[in-house]
């Protein structure tokens, strides 16, 4: 098992960090090198609890399927999200969001997942797959705080649905 744990400071409100969080638009942006696509589940708007998202990414230049449900939710300040399928034997990520004052947030992000094959997954999560999805994690961060910060984020969230 491999742990990932990153902090953000964004300077925007807490309500706007977590809906874009789990903004399935957003998460579309902030992956565009992977070639994500939403492909069933919830594909547009905000997931919420109990929702699944399936994707379609590539990865190490093999293309995947993967799904995740929300198993945890408490708005606005944490989820989870939970593998269903992929190609890692478990993966966990739970995301907080703190209001430091009114227009700064703090984003915690808890990202555990465990490789299949046994020894041979625990020598890929050594060498090669906890910096992988550290860099994954991060970038997507980045964009997140950008988008937070700037007028983008209204764009990303003016079609979405809103789910208690």
């Amino acid at each position: 098992m491999t742990e990932i744990n990153l902090s953000t400071d964004i300077e925007a409100p807490i309500d706007r960090c977590f809906d874009l969080a789990r903004s399935i638009d957003f998460h579309l942006l902030s992956t565009e090198q992977t070639g994500e696509k939403a492909v069933g589940g919830v594909t547009h708007g905000l997931i919420g609890m109990g929702e699944f998202v399936r994707w379609r990414a590539t990865h190490f230049g093999v293309r995947q399927h993967l799904a995740s449900r929300i198993t945890s939710f408490e708005r606005p300040i944490y989820f989870q999200d939970t593998m269903m399928e992929s190609a890692f034997r478990s993966m966990q990520h739970d995301h907080w969001f703190t209001a430091v004052n009114a227009n700064t947030t703090k984003m915690t992000d808890r990202f555990v997942f465990t490789a299949p094959l046994g020894v041979l997954g625990l020598i890929a999560e050594a060498l090669v797959l906890k910096r992988y999805m550290t860099k994954l994690l991060a970038r997507r961060n980045k964009v997140l705080k950008q988008a937070a910060e700037s007028e983008q984020w209204k764009t990303l969230l003016s079609a979405d649905r809103v789910n208690p």
